[in-house]
């Protein structure tokens, strides 16, 4: 399973009239955007503006897209049930990424449950992220932190 498949799997409970994005799509954009810097709802809409050919080439979409607004990117990311998102892409991860036994690896993580309400929310737990750097590989790794995890 690749990262598109594993994302596809996300359950898009929209109601059907009015849907002009699918939701992979727009989930895609939002994780790309935001591993290159782009945060917040504004800044995701000029990510799909600056590398727009790139975009449309990497994920195989019509040249003459129209790219969901600030307002889509808002409303998906509050209704999203980040619980189901981060579970599929921690699956993803056990099935992509190998670590040999006695590799050494950097890691670091962030939180932001300090500076929400309501921290031990699906929310938090998916934007608790946790980079992993494998000195052998030479890459670098990015997992969610569940409650469940050690």
């Amino acid at each position: 399973m690749n990262l598109i498949e594993a994302i596809k799997a996300v359950p898009d409970h929209r109601h059907s009239r009015g849907i002009r994005h699918e939701l992979w799509l727009i989930l895609t954009i939002i994780l790309l955007g935001s591993c290159t810097g782009y945060w917040g709802y504004k800044p995701l809409v000029e990510f799909t503006k600056n590398p727009r050919k790139n975009l449309i080439k990497l994920l195989a979409l019509p040249p003459d897209i129209r790219f969901p607004s600030d307002s889509t990117f808002r409303n998906i990311i509050q209704a999203l049930d980040f619980e189901i998102l981060a579970v599929l892409f921690n699956v993803w991860c056990k099935q992509t990424l190998s670590i040999d036994e006695g590799e050494l690896m950097a890691m670091d993580g962030k939180s932001i449950k300090s500076t929400l309400t309501g921290g031990n929310s699906s929310y938090q737990n998916f934007v608790t992220m946790v980079s992993v750097y494998s000195h052998h590989q030479g890459a670098s790794h990015f997992l969610t932190k569940q409650k469940h995890l050690a």
